[in-house]
């Protein structure tokens, strides 16, 4: 995919996606990489989760761009991924192997983005940054995302992350499946963890700063994208 700068530009093309609703939260497995334990959110995990959404530094990077007020908040946050949510999430927490602790959460519960696509996202609790966590996790959920079953769709996308192929009977662009990321340009950890796991930048563009509660200011997006690999091809 090429990179472009500029405003976001959407066409229409056909492409796969997981099936809907996605699997049951009760089914969910963990699954083990050699430092993380990563496992379905749980209603338990609350006291963490706000721990975790009381970071300001943590905060910062997201679209919310500040701390959850109360408990309250991040209860209404948690609640978006446990059933009967788990539907159209896919939010998983981020453990440590050894001891079980809670160091974060990440997953995908966007599944039509920025660009139209399926979004990737992750936090991490700053005592725990730097130390490796980010890469294994989003390296794991790939595996895990790549693995549920497909269907066939037609999405609105922008062009920058379409992968063309081909063209249907009807004149409808062919897509190959990929999975998107945003962050910003002085996140450079976060730019580090996508490039390791094979993201590459296909995009940057303007939108209105979050941090801003007048909506005045605009800030700098990047965008990533990952091509569905050829050995899950099949639906």
């Amino acid at each position: 995919m090429a990179f472009l700068d500029g405003p976001l530009d959407f066409i229409t093309v056909k492409t796969t996606l997981p099936i809907r609703p996605l699997p049951a939260h009760a089914t969910r497995e963990p699954v083990l990489t050699p430092k993380l334990l990563i496992r379905p959110l749980q209603e338990s995990d609350l006291p963490a989760l706000h721990a975790l959404r009381s970071q300001q530094e943590v905060m910062r990077w997201t679209s919310a761009a500040r701390a959850d007020a109360d408990m309250a908040e991040t209860e209404t946050k948690l609640r978006m991924h446990l059933p009967p949510n788990d539907a159209n999430s896919l939010n998983t927490a981020i453990c440590l192997q050894e001891t079980g602790e809670f160091v974060g959460i990440g997953g995908c519960h966007m599944f039509s983005g920025e660009f139209g696509w399926p979004v990737i996202g992750y936090m991490l609790a700053s005592q725990h940054w730097g130390k490796g966590y980010a890469s294994e996790f989003v390296k794991a959920f790939l595996g895990m995302w790549w693995a549920l079953p497909r269907e066939e769709v037609e999405l609105s996308v922008d062009r920058g992350t379409a992968r063309i192929t081909g063209k249907t009977p009807e004149g409808v662009a062919l897509a190959e499946e990929v999975y998107t990321a945003v962050t910003v340009p002085d996140n450079f950890g976060s730019q580090k963890v996508l490039e390791r796991a094979g993201f590459e930048k296909v995009r940057a563009w303007e939108d209105v700063d979050p941090a801003d509660p007048s909506g005045q200011t605009m800030e700098i997006c990047l965008g990533y994208a990952v091509v569905r690999p050829q050995s899950e091809g099949s639906n």
